[in-house]
């Protein structure tokens, strides 16, 4: 049960938005897992966006679904992983302008993301059960890279989209800390994801051209093991810069934070569901951000190795 647990909490790496707790536990080699997020976020900025661009006195409403497809191998005796995803859903708001207000909505499919993570500090690349059981993260850095695919649908009359009409991709090193024993049911770990957001240029932003400052992204989480098959984490978030200019001139970068609560539990050796909830807390200003949403995950994992030993002992 605990190394199944391990596969479905551990083979996805979303890219979008913020990274849940306990989504950069390294594991199995040759681990599959296919991830369904529904997420419904409330602000003044578009949750397509990852630059989170502000717009006063906007308030916008999404429903985001992403699904994808990872798998973990070994490289270089490091374990790795790559995944794709795919957001689709819809985004709607009003907008006031000289005291008139516009409604913009957008519906459809967003900017596919390719994602690419390699342990670089910490044990090597679990190969085998064995493997599996002995493991202890202790200390352990990875590197992560994420690129979107332009190619999402977009309207260039109206700057309220789901596709962004740019490349853009971060850089990050999610950082795991075992804090105590790693006992299911007793097992506690203090997680960081430091990341920087680069982006291109839109050359065709309601027909004007918008640039972005890189945007500096940490996330944090404290999680604890409630039971073997349920545990729960508290969640922080930082953003910093990402000040977007359009025709020369120029916004205001971002300074925010975030917290959140999350709880996962392991339905079955396959199946793990995870519920937050993430708000921004200084966001009284009309030009700060401000956001909050509810997220469920669902992660089906599974690796050929445990599967066919599944069989076996049942025949």
């Amino acid at each position: 049960m605990a190394v199944i647990t391990l596969l479905t909490m551990g083979a996805l790496r979303p890219a979008l938005a913020q990274t849940p707790a306990r989504f950069y536990w390294d594991t199995l080699s040759g681990s599959n897992a296919v991830p369904l997020i529904f997420e419904s976020i409330n602000g003044n900025t578009n949750p397509f966006d990852p630059a989170h661009i502000v717009t006063p006195n906007a308030d916008f409403s999404a429903t985001m679904a992403i699904a994808g497809y990872a798998r973990t191998f070994s490289l270089f005796d490091r374990s790795a992983m790559a995944a794709i995803l795919l957001p689709m859903g819809r985004i709607s708001g009003d907008v006031t302008v000289a005291g008139r207000t516009f409604r913009q909505s957008a519906s459809g499919f967003g900017d596919p993301m390719l994602e690419f993570n390699i342990n670089v500090l910490g044990p090597p690349a679990q190969k085998n059960i064995p493997d599996v059981m002995r493991y202890e993260p202790g200390f352990s850095v990875d590197l992560l890279a994420d690129l979107a695919l332009p190619i999402g649908e977009y309207n260039s009359k109206q700057p309220l989209n789901l596709g962004q009409n740019r490349w853009y991709g971060r850089f990050g090193l999610p950082v795991i800390w075992q804090l105590g024993p790693w006992v299911p049911g007793r097992r506690t770990t203090l997680e960081l994801l430091p990341a920087v957001w680069l982006f291109g240029d839109n050359n065709n932003f309601v027909g004007q051209t918008m640039k972005t400052a890189p945007m500096f992204q940490l996330d944090a989480h404290l999680t604890r093991d409630l039971t073997e098959t349920l545990w729960a984490s508290l969640d922080g978030a930082w953003f910093s810069g990402g000040k977007a200019t359009i025709n020369g001139v120029a916004g205001k970068p971002l300074n925010n934070i975030g917290v959140g609560l999350t709880l996962g539990y392991a339905i079955n050796s396959n199946l793990n569901l995870t519920l937050g909830y993430k708000s921004t807390i200084n966001d009284n200003a009309p030009d700060a951000l401000r956001m909050d949403g509810f997220m469920a995950t669902l992660v089906y994992g599974w690796h050929p190795l445990i599967e066919g030993s599944r069989r076996l002992k049942s025949e």
